[in-house]
């Protein structure tokens, strides 16, 4: 099955981390967009969400630190 944006998912996607159950739901089971992340491709991308968010908040930390020339 082929979305919109030109990608393809055959398991039931796109996917979400709720915030709230911390669990992966679907369209057929999604909490409001307040409380979810998302869409991802896959179960997998949406359980790493939270690990992504962590890393690149450390990555502007540490470019933020250089900009102003503080220690990180």
């Amino acid at each position: 099955m082929s979305n919109s944006d030109g990608t393809t998912n055959s398991g039931g996607g796109p996917f979400y981390w709720c915030l709230r159950h911390n669990r992966v739901e679907t369209d057929r089971n999604v909490c409001p967009a307040r409380v979810t992340m998302g869409p991802y491709r896959s179960p997998s991308e949406a359980e790493q969400a939270l690990a992504r968010v962590a890393k690149r908040n450390e990555q502007l930390d540490a470019e933020d630190a250089q900009w102003t020339g503080e220690q990180p």
